[in-house]
Protein backbone atom coordinates (compact mmCIF):
# COMPACT_ATOMS: atom_id res chain seq x y z
CA UNK A 1 0.00 0.00 0.00
CA UNK A 2 1.38 3.45 -0.76
CA UNK A 3 1.18 6.35 1.04
CA UNK A 4 0.21 9.76 -0.76
CA UNK A 5 2.01 12.56 1.09
CA UNK A 6 0.64 14.94 -1.19
CA UNK A 7 -2.82 14.88 0.11
CA UNK A 8 -1.78 15.52 3.60
CA UNK A 9 1.03 17.57 3.75
CA UNK A 10 1.22 21.43 2.82
CA UNK A 11 4.50 23.05 1.78
CA UNK A 12 5.05 26.67 2.70
CA UNK A 13 8.08 28.68 1.13
CA UNK A 14 10.57 29.25 3.31
CA UNK A 15 11.85 33.10 3.30
CA UNK A 16 15.03 32.66 4.72
CA UNK A 17 17.67 34.82 4.39
CA UNK A 18 21.36 33.64 2.51
CA UNK A 19 24.47 34.37 2.46
CA UNK A 20 26.81 33.00 -0.42
CA UNK A 21 30.08 32.03 1.82
CA UNK A 22 33.41 30.66 0.15
CA UNK A 23 35.22 28.25 2.09
CA UNK A 24 39.08 27.51 1.00
CA UNK A 25 40.30 24.45 2.64
CA UNK A 26 43.28 23.28 1.39
CA UNK A 27 43.36 24.80 -1.73
CA UNK A 28 39.91 23.83 -2.56
CA UNK A 29 37.39 26.42 -3.25
CA UNK A 30 33.56 25.27 -0.66
CA UNK A 31 30.75 27.37 -1.25
CA UNK A 32 28.17 27.29 1.04
CA UNK A 33 24.76 29.12 2.02
CA UNK A 34 24.93 30.74 5.58
CA UNK A 35 21.19 31.35 7.25
CA UNK A 36 21.26 35.01 9.34
CA UNK A 37 19.91 32.74 12.49
CA UNK A 38 24.17 31.16 12.08
CA UNK A 39 25.34 34.53 11.59
CA UNK A 40 24.41 35.73 14.38
CA UNK A 41 25.10 32.76 16.79
CA UNK A 42 26.36 33.06 19.79
CA UNK A 43 30.89 32.90 18.76
CA UNK A 44 32.51 30.31 21.03
CA UNK A 45 35.16 31.72 23.40
CA UNK A 46 37.71 29.18 24.95
CA UNK A 47 37.33 29.05 28.42
CA UNK A 48 40.13 30.70 30.30
CA UNK A 49 41.66 27.96 32.99
CA UNK A 50 42.46 30.66 35.30
CA UNK A 51 39.32 32.05 35.90
CA UNK A 52 36.40 29.30 37.56
CA UNK A 53 32.96 30.48 37.00
CA UNK A 54 29.46 28.58 38.50
CA UNK A 55 29.08 25.73 35.71
CA UNK A 56 25.16 25.60 37.45
CA UNK A 57 23.28 28.58 39.13
CA UNK A 58 23.13 28.30 43.18
CA UNK A 59 24.13 29.24 46.15
CA UNK A 60 27.52 29.95 47.54
CA UNK A 61 27.78 28.03 50.91
CA UNK A 62 31.73 27.77 51.90
CA UNK A 63 34.73 29.24 50.80
CA UNK A 64 37.95 27.45 51.67
CA UNK A 65 40.20 30.34 50.25
CA UNK A 66 40.86 33.81 50.30
CA UNK A 67 42.85 36.51 47.67
CA UNK A 68 46.84 35.14 47.99
CA UNK A 69 45.71 31.36 49.01
CA UNK A 70 48.24 29.15 47.67
CA UNK A 71 46.67 25.50 46.64
CA UNK A 72 47.61 22.73 45.28
CA UNK A 73 45.62 20.43 42.71
CA UNK A 74 42.74 18.78 44.48
CA UNK A 75 42.58 21.46 47.06
CA UNK A 76 39.38 22.28 47.90
CA UNK A 77 38.39 25.60 47.00
CA UNK A 78 34.50 26.27 47.34
CA UNK A 79 31.09 24.92 47.74
CA UNK A 80 27.91 25.37 45.41
CA UNK A 81 24.58 24.17 46.23
CA UNK A 82 22.33 24.03 43.69
CA UNK A 83 18.79 22.26 43.62
CA UNK A 84 19.57 21.01 47.20
CA UNK A 85 22.82 19.03 46.34
CA UNK A 86 26.37 20.50 47.58
CA UNK A 87 29.08 20.91 45.07
CA UNK A 88 32.62 20.86 46.29
CA UNK A 89 34.96 22.73 43.57
CA UNK A 90 38.53 20.96 43.77
CA UNK A 91 41.98 23.35 42.31
CA UNK A 92 42.36 21.56 38.87
CA UNK A 93 46.34 22.82 39.15
CA UNK A 94 48.39 24.39 41.87
CA UNK A 95 48.57 27.97 42.23
CA UNK A 96 47.79 31.32 43.89
CA UNK A 97 44.19 33.00 44.08
CA UNK A 98 44.62 36.47 42.59
CA UNK A 99 40.72 37.51 43.65
CA UNK A 100 38.17 35.65 45.25
CA UNK A 101 34.74 37.42 43.71
CA UNK A 102 31.99 35.90 45.87
CA UNK A 103 31.30 35.40 49.49
CA UNK A 104 30.08 32.92 51.78
CA UNK A 105 25.63 32.63 51.32
CA UNK A 106 25.66 34.53 48.44
CA UNK A 107 23.67 34.00 45.18
CA UNK A 108 25.89 33.14 41.48
CA UNK A 109 24.04 32.87 38.07
CA UNK A 110 25.18 30.73 35.97
CA UNK A 111 29.07 31.57 34.12
CA UNK A 112 29.28 34.05 36.78
CA UNK A 113 33.12 34.31 37.64
CA UNK A 114 34.05 32.82 41.41
CA UNK A 115 37.61 32.76 41.55
CA UNK A 116 40.48 33.77 39.65
CA UNK A 117 44.13 32.28 39.77
CA UNK A 118 47.24 34.25 38.75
Amino acid sequence: MKFDHSKNMEFHPINMEEFNEKLVIDTTVYETKLTKKYLNRKVFTKKDPKKITAFIPGTIREIYVKKGSKVKMSDPLFVLEAMKMRNTVFAHDDGKIKECFVSSEQRVAKGELILEFE
